[in-house]
């Protein structure tokens, strides 16, 4: 119960129906709630996150779901409202929604390069600031930022999602700086190559997914469950004396 009487807000966490294949929030609200948590799941694929929450429900769980569009201020100020009005704290913020159109500069729209930019880096930016002042009534959280090993090298295939998952990197370290005396900690983690529904349809290519694998040092693709892991131990009380931190989850990519 490492998360006791906490209250949790996961964005992009609407996959997280044991059974089906699981995207980072969804497997991080499982081990979230598994651990004592309350959790809120967030998304804009509604139907699935209220059965994702029902389900949560049904093992035993406190679970909600809420619409949430990541780059729009007045659901994420509808959103933490509703949550300061249900549970009386916000103790965890998992940004964790993404996006991904690999192509090369010269085939990337200005609209694919908003999109990008929009739901990564302005959502993390919106999550985060809206999240302070509900933190700061309980004394202090974790918020945790879902970049990427991309965000730390560049993408072979998609420079747009690097340019975005890069600003989510150093913005992670400036807020941590400006918080860490009000307990308020944040972190990024960077996960490397892993099969979640974003991936699914081109990471099931047998000859990309080799070439993933051959560039992993571990000799596979990752799980969902590998960064849920990871994002539980920022969550925690366990990492009290770590903020600003990069928490790579890459079978070894980057160390190369």
């Amino acid at each position: 119960m490492r998360l006791k009487g906490k209250v949790a807000l996961l964005t992009g966490a609407a996959a997280a129906i044991k059974g089906e294949l699981m995207g980072f929030g969804g497997a991080a609200a499982h081990v979230f709630a598994r651990e004592g948590a309350k959790v809120v799941l967030t998304d804009i694929r509604d139907e699935l996150g209220d059965r994702a929450a029902e389900a949560l429900r049904a093992a035993g769980h406190d679970a909600r779901y809420m619409h949430l569009d990541v780059t729009s201020e007045e659901e994420w100020t509808r959103v933490i409202d509703a949550v300061m009005a249900m549970h009386g704290r916000l103790d965890i913020l998992f940004n964790n929604a993404g996006v991904g159109f690999p192509r090369k500069v010269e085939d990337i729209t200005l609209a694919i390069w908003e999109q990008e930019l929009n739901v990564h880096a302005k959502g993390v930016f919106l999550g985060t600031r809206t999240a302070i002042p509900a933190m700061r009534k309980g004394g202090g959280g974790s918020i945790i930022n879902t970049s990427s090993v991309m965000g730390i090298v560049g993408s072979p295939t998609s420079p747009a999602y690097s340019a975005a998952k890069g600003a989510i990197t150093v913005f992670t370290k400036s807020a941590a700086l400006q918080y860490a005396k009000e307990n308020i900690r944040i972190n990024s983690v960077h996960p490397g190559y892993a099969d979640t529904p974003l991936t699914e349809q081109r990471f099931n290519d047998p000859a990309v997914r080799q070439v993933l694998i051959d560039r992993t040092p571990m000799g596979r693709l990752g799980t969902a469950d590998d960064i849920a892991n990871g994002v539980l131990f920022l969550a925690s009380d366990e990492s009290s004396w770590v903020t600003g931190s990069e928490l790579v989850i890459d079978g070894g990519m980057t160390a190369q």
